[in-house]
């Protein structure tokens, strides 16, 4: 053993690493490294061991964050995907409903049309009550013509009902 060699604990290798004692020994463990010398029933590695350790779990972080990164990024790309497919979607939508309104609009603006018709014909052509007042029934009336009669439906909004 070099006297002015520095042997390391676990712990401290821990320490150096920025991980977990437990991770480091699983690592000792796992690799099937041994100790240089004990002391106090805790193991002690060399120099170059802690290089070693260090070394695999700096590359090892690196590699996991790397990994990381390409996770991550791989599922945002997925998800701007599936999101611009719901925009797409919710625009088609949108232009559907824009063609339905404007289609509600035009036939709200035909029966308006309509209705309007309809009233300016009711009113226009009913006689007031002060014109005709025996004729305030809602009866059919015969009406003779060079002695043909013709039976005429009185005219109206519900004109068609009383038939």
């Amino acid at each position: 053993m070099n006297n002015n060699e520095r042997l390391y604990k676990i712990s401290e290798i821990a320490d150096i690493a920025k991980v977990n004692k437990t991770k480091v020994w699983r690592y000792i463990r796992d690799n099937k490294i041994s100790e240089r010398s004990m002391k106090a029933n805790a193991k002690l590695y060399s120099e170059h061991t802690k290089d070693v350790i260090i070394k695999a779990f700096s590359s090892e972080s690196v590699h996991l964050a790397t990994e990381t990164k390409a996770d991550t990024s791989r599922i945002l790309l997925e998800q701007i995907d599936i999101l611009k497919g719901e925009l797409e979607r919710k625009n088609d939508q949108l232009d559907k409903m824009q063609s339905l309104l404007d289609q509600q609009q035009q036939l709200n603006l035909s029966t308006n049309r309509q209705n309007e018709k309809l009233i300016d014909t009711t009113t226009n052509n009913t006689p007031s009550q002060d014109d005709s007042p025996s004729q305030s029934d809602d009866t059919d009336v015969l009406k003779s013509t060079e002695g043909n009669e013709v039976k005429t439906s009185k005219k109206g909004l519900f004109g068609w009902l009383r038939r």
